[in-house]
């Protein structure tokens, strides 16, 4: 059981992860140094680690090539700045503490560096630490907050732009999913980070007054505590704890200063793929600027009375320094003209095919204020609604619509947005985005504040509210949606009233491949062998004119395979595969009774109508104006009175006029569906709800 037991804690302990207690502990040594007296050897070991600690943190910002990757530097400067201002208080208790003692009682680090400023002369060593502080706080502290509150400012201000430039880009295609999700993270990690220094550099400044308030501490009660307790003369008192407090001081503020220029260094660092020296070192390495230097120092070398040999040496290595430069940059300058050399031998001469872009097939151009609905981290829906559109689109339609293309378009209003089909625009409309979008149907019980409008789907009336305003409006008989629904919307019914422009070759091929997996001998049948693919397709694109789904492709193939030995003629071809699909057709125009509602042609009209199509002949059918306009009146003026009723409006006809009346009213009356009988089941209830007659008004 002992031998489990140590096995089991041995594993834990070597699980258990060490470094993450090193910030506790650290938190736990400067609140003992607060509290508990520590002894002289160990502020020496405290003093060092000071030290050490800020230069390692100087080499880092010096070696950093962007700010961002020393993103931990503002905590690690609150660490410092605590753990500084904590030695400084145990060193002032053991200072006034201990002080009579001698110059050692607080330390052979302390009373080392005091001894070396002075110098043997208190005065002399008392100013040149105050100036250490004077340029410790107003130079480099000063100039470093500034520095840092600027640049919080600026990138603050910046970030909508370089959120709006990385959702061009992704728009575009310049960069993917992952990549645009980096630079957004790496945006916000620099938006924080700045932010952070702007805090951070506060410590340093705070930093910097402490020390001098420790310093009139340490200076006027040592000489208090020293005469007034300890019995010492003012000389003796002034001497000891003059030495003391400078030492304590300059080996605080040496690690506060290297801190306060670390500061400066990361907030004034531009952003480049080369480190702060190598940076340095090409910008400052110009032997222009080197020789006109050597000139100068030459003319100042040889006037009299000046040190000669100081200035003629120092002349001499500039220009040693300049003819060094002029040799590395010869290198690189013949590698170029080489890389140039090859480029312009690598360059085609003309124009190739490959440098034209074929227009997308599916595109959405947004205005630059539409931008938030493409942005899932602002609460942008738009991109999910449109790939649900395309779902709900193919399952529906039968066949896969291609990706929609989405790209800001700094030619249009910030708030329009185009619906583009191959290059041409088929539908516009402006979104307000913030705001919902509240549609009248048709019947409402009051009026909303907001902006009128049109939806612009369907051309209802419409208002653009406020999102606290959407269960009132709903109350009244609105329908709201978002402005992301709303452009959804209005794609949905561009891409389903041009379906057939989207309908190709190669889209029949996946669907004849797909249904060949299953049925070989049935495609292979009919294409090549009875139709082309040239009007397979064009049958196809005929059916989804009308409206009618090509999603059952068998049964589609098998009757074409059976009728194209009568005829080749894609229209007569979709005439006589409608039937065949007359019960899909229907299906979604049926009532909730089952019952499909209809509308008719008043007999004598549509005698007439056969009449003028055989005197034609070959399908075609010229009437005369004033009937054309009666007749396609009295379709509008029917199909508006069934849909008040809640009925889908369908008018049924004869075979032979029903190719010719469907495209005569496809964009007459769009919202008429036209049926002949034989597409209607046998099996089908029918109620007659509606009659058009077309005669002349008395």
């Amino acid at each position: 059981m002992t031998t489990l037991s140590l096995s089991t804690f041995r594993q834990s302990l070597s699980r258990f992860n060490f470094t993450g207690l090193s910030i506790p502990a650290l938190v736990l040594l400067i609140m003992g140094m607060l509290v508990v007296p520590l002894p002289a050897f160990l502020l020496d070991v405290l003093f060092t680690f000071n030290i050490a600690a800020s230069l390692l943190v100087i080499m880092i910002a010096i070696s950093v090539r962007k700010p961002l990757e020393f993103s931990s530097f503002p905590t690690v400067l609150l660490f410092a700045t605590m753990l500084r201002l904590a030695l400084n208080v145990a060193s002032t208790r053991v200072i006034l503490v201990n002080g009579h003692e001698g110059h050692e009682s607080a330390g052979k680090v302390v009373a080392a560096f005091g001894e070396f400023v002075i110098g043997g002369n208190y005065v002399v060593g008392f100013i040149i630490f105050i100036i250490l502080m004077i340029v410790n706080f107003f130079v480099v502290t000063k100039g470093a907050g500034r520095v840092s509150e600027v640049n919080a400012r600026f990138t603050l201000d910046a970030m909508p732009g370089k959120q709006m430039a990385i959702d061009a880009d992704l728009n575009a295609g310049v960069i993917d999913q992952d990549t645009a999700r980096m630079r957004r993270a790496e945006l916000s990690q620099e938006s924080d980070f700045f932010g952070s220094m702007d805090g951070a550099s506060k410590f340093v400044s705070g930093d910097a007054i402490a020390g001098l308030l420790i310093l009139v501490i340490n200076l006027v009660g040592g000489l208090a505590i020293g005469i007034g307790q300890h019995g010492l003369s003012l000389s003796e008192a002034g001497r000891i704890y003059s030495l003391l407090t400078i030492g304590d001081g300059l080996v605080a503020q040496i690690p506060s200063l290297l801190l306060s220029l670390a500061t400066a260094i990361i907030v004034t660092r531009v952003t480049t793929s080369e480190s702060m020296t190598e940076q340095a070192t090409s910008q400052l390495g110009n032997p222009t600027a080197l020789f006109v230097t050597c000139s100068i120092l030459t003319i100042l070398g040889v006037v009299p009375g000046m040190p000669h040999l100081v200035f003629l040496t120092l002349a001499a290595g500039t220009a040693a320094l300049g003819v060094m430069v002029l040799k590395k940059q010869a290198v690189p300058e013949a590698t170029t003209e080489t890389a140039d050399a090859s480029a312009k031998l690598e360059q085609p001469k003309e124009l190739d095919w490959e440098d034209l872009d074929q227009v997308d097939l599916v595109g959405l151009e947004i205005g630059y204020g539409l931008i938030p609905l493409i942005n899932p981290e602002t609460g942008g829906q738009l991109m999910t609604r449109v790939k649900g559109v395309r779902k709900k689109l193919s399952a529906e339609l039968g066949f896969l619509i291609q990706p929609v293309r989405i790209r800001d378009a700094l030619s249009i209003d910030p708030d329009s947005y185009h619906i583009v089909l191959k290059g041409v625009i088929r539908g516009r409309g402006k979104i307000k985005v913030g705001r919902e979008l509240a549609i009248n149907p048709g019947q409402v019980y009051g009026a909303l504040e907001g902006v009128a409008t049109q939806e612009p789907a369907f051309g209802l009336e419409a208002v653009w509210i406020e999102p606290s305003q959407r269960d009132h409006a709903r109350t009244l008989g609105y329908t709201v949606v978002d402005a992301s629904t709303a452009v959804a919307t209005h794609l949905n019914k561009v891409l389903r009233d041009n379906s057939s422009d989207l309908l190709s070759h190669d889209e029949v091929q996946q669907l004849l491949d797909k249904l060949s997996a299953k049925s070989p001998k049935l495609v292979e049948d009919l294409v090549p062998a009875k139709l082309s693919l040239g009007v397979l397709t064009r049958t196809l694109q005929n059916l989804l004119n009308d409206s009618v789904s090509i999603r059952d492709m068998r049964t589609i193939v098998e009757t074409l395979s059976e009728v194209s030995a009568r005829t080749q003629d894609p229209e007569q071809l979709t005439a006589l595969v409608r039937p065949r699909l007359g019960r899909m057709i229907v299906q979604g125009l049926l009532d909730d009774k089952n019952t499909l509602s209809v509308m008719t042609l008043d007999p004598g009209l549509e005698q007439l109508l056969h009449n003028v199509l055989q005197q034609n002949g070959q399908g075609q059918m010229v009437i005369e104006p004033g009937l054309s306009e009666r007749l396609f009146g009295a379709l509008r003026e029917g199909t508006k009175a069934v849909e008040d009723q809640g009925q889908a409006a369908v008018l049924v006809v004869s075979p032979a006029i029903r190719p010719w009346l469907a495209k005569a009213a496809r964009h007459r009356v769009s919202e008429l569906m036209i049926l002949s009988y034989s597409e209607i089941p046998d099996d089908q209830a029918v109620k007659v709800i509606h009659t058009v007659h077309a005669e002349p008004k008395q």
